[in-house]
């Protein structure tokens, strides 16, 4: 189970990392095809800019887990892990 989870969350972060540099590629072709000044410029470095932002929430986000936490996505049946519906 650790191995698939450590697999998904390193696709998911190369996912996330060749989308940033298409972003990069498609927002320097806007700005060269319609100007620096242009709307489709502006949007297509912010597209850039939010795709930069989710990949640090998601680095930020696995720093911030708790030893629990992190005990929990190694052995999720652990009687510490389970979570009942009352």
């Amino acid at each position: 189970m650790t191995t698939t989870l450590n697999v998904n969350q390193a696709a998911v972060a190369t996912n996330l990392e060749q989308a940033i540099l298409e972003a990069i590629t498609d927002a320097r072709t806007a700005c060269e095809l319609n100007g620096t000044d242009s709307a489709n410029c502006a949007v297509a470095w912010d597209i850039v800019e939010e795709l930069q932002a989710e990949k640090s929430h998601q680095h930020q986000a696995k720093q911030n887990k708790t030893s629990l936490e992190n005990y929990c996505d190694r052995h999720p049946d652990s009687v510490e892990c389970l979570i009942y519906d009352v």
